[in-house]
């Protein structure tokens, strides 16, 4: 090979290494595993933007039920997991798959259902008596069936309403394996009662006859948590930029842009960060 010819690939070597740097340096984005109800309602619309103006990081979202999203980041296919399932969440910590978690924001979730009412609880403040009417009457019931947050606090609160619901479920019960519209789509199908967050029900365009017919008792409380995949178990995790993305979610800038989210003047999460991780 003659000298020139040397110099020339060794030129085009270090142009190459040359174009690519920036290229490289530009990649500021980050994947985050969460909900669909975080996607639904809209929150991440709102708040990703300004979060990208203040640091130029991009934020892909996978909107996923709570148990996928972790599985997700499990296979470390996410950098950052934002999800609403605590006890879930803390396993996740403790099995060695996130560094730390941290409360974020809560909102409540509402049972939602006909305003023909056929099972007459419309208005009660004790979901665990609402959902044994439901039961006792076989009024149709819409189940996400997805190991989501939401279908996970379901399951809690048959159980607290001493229901054992696959072992009573019947026609009445329908699980649908899907995320929270297609549950609020298939129950005003079939003026049917539905547990959803109060922030994708906010921003659900009604299809059906749907109302709120129980809120307000505290076992409804919704709480999220934020965490970082660890990267000591993914090193391909973006350990700097997923921690800039939750520096910001915690700090008074990001739980001020929470707040600031509403739909027709309603506040659809309320931040309640906490520097104290769980």
């Amino acid at each position: 090979m003659s000298f020139r010819f040397r110099s020339i690939t060794a030129a085009l070597a270090l142009g190459a290494v040359a174009l690519a740097s920036p290229a490289l340096a530009l990649d500021k984005s980050i994947v985050v595993a969460s909900t669909t109800s975080t996607q639904d309602s809209g929150l991440f619309g709102y708040i990703l933007p300004l979060f990208k103006a203040k640091t130029g990081i991009d934020v892909k979202v996978i909107a996923q039920g709570t148990g996928q999203a972790l599985d997700t980041a499990k296979r470390g296919d996410a950098d950052v997991v934002f999800v609403h399932a605590k006890a879930q969440e803390e396993k996740f910590v403790e099995e060695g798959f996130g560094v730390k978690r941290f409360d974020v924001m809560y909102n409540d979730f509402v049972l939602i259902g006909p305003k023909a009412d056929p099972a007459g609880i419309n208005g009660s403040k004790d979901v665990t008596v609402a959902l044994k009417t439901i039961s006792d009457k076989s009024a149709p019931f819409v189940s996400r069936g997805d190991k989501s947050g939401t279908h996970s606090a379901e399951i809690n609160l048959w159980k607290a309403a001493g229901i054992d619901i696959a072992a009573a479920k019947g026609p009445w019960y329908r699980e649908i394996g899907q995320g929270m519209g297609a549950a609020l789509n298939t129950a005003g199908a079939m003026n049917g009662y539905v547990l959803s967050d109060r922030g994708t029900w906010l921003s659900f365009k009604n299809p059906g006859d749907l109302v709120i017919s129980v809120e307000g008792d505290k076992r409804l409380f919704n709480q999220y948590g934020i965490i970082l995949v660890n990267p000591a178990k993914h090193p391909s995790v973006k350990k700097d930029l997923g921690q800039a993305f939750i520096d910001w979610v915690l700090s008074a800038e990001g739980q001020a842009a929470i707040n600031g989210y509403q739909i027709g003047g309603k506040q659809l999460f309320f931040a309640n960060a906490s520097t104290k991780a769980s």
